[in-house]
C-alpha cells in the first residue's frame, strides 16, 4: 500500500512539473515579443524573415528542413572509402578469373588431358554387357555345386549314422 502511495505522489508530482513547463513554454514567444519592442534590435537579413517554424521544433533526425521532407537513406554508404572484406573478395575474384584467362590465352589445347585415361574403356564397356550373361551363368553352377556338396554330405552322414 505505501509503494503504491509513494508511486501515486511521484506521479502527481511529474504531472505537475510537466503542467509549469508547459505554461512557461507558452508565455515564452509572448516575452520575446514584449522584449522586441521594448528595445529595438539592431536590423539583420535574418530577423527580416520569420523565424523557420520547422528548424525550431523538428530535430533534424529523420526531417531534412532543406528539401521539407523525410530523410530517405543515406546520402553516402557507410562503408564509404573503407575497405572490407566484400571488397577485398571480389578484388581476389576479379584477380583469378583475369590470371586464367591469361593462362587459357597463352596454353595451346592439350589433346593428352582430352584422351580417356585408360585407352581400352570402350572395350570393357561392351564386355561387360556380354559377361552380365556369363555372370549368371556362373552363379547358378556355383549355386549347383553347393547343392550337390551337401546332398553329398548328408548322405554320407545317414550311412554313417544308419
Amino acid at each position: 500500500m505505501a509503494s503504491t502511495q509513494a508511486l501515486s505522489a511521484a506521479a502527481q508530482d511529474r504531472k505537475a512539473r510537466l503542467a509549469q513547463l508547459k505554461s512557461l513554454k507558452r508565455k515564452q514567444p509572448d516575452q520575446e515579443a514584449n522584449d522586441d519592442s521594448g528595445a529595438p534590435a539592431p536590423k539583420s537579413p535574418r530577423n527580416d524573415s520569420k523565424p523557420d517554424v520547422t528548424a525550431t521544433y523538428l530535430s533534424g533526425r529523420n526531417y531534412d528542413a532543406e528539401t521539407k521532407g523525410a530523410k530517405l537513406g543515406f546520402e553516402n554508404a557507410p562503408s564509404e572509402g573503407q575497405i572490407t572484406l566484400e571488397k577485398k573478395a571480389a578484388l581476389l575474384a576479379e584477380e583469378t578469373k583475369r590470371q586464367q584467362e591469361e593462362e587459357q590465352a597463352e596454353k595451346p589445347l592439350d589433346l593428352f588431358k582430352l584422351q580417356p585415361k585408360k585407352p581400352n574403356w570402350d572395350l570393357k564397356r561392351d564386355l561387360d554387357k556380354k559377361l552380365e550373361v556369363l555372370n549368371v551363368r556362373t552363379d547358378n553352377a556355383i549355386a549347383r555345386l553347393v547343392r550337390e556338396r551337401i546332398a553329398n554330405q548328408q548322405k554320407l552322414a545317414k550311412e554313417k549314422a544308419g
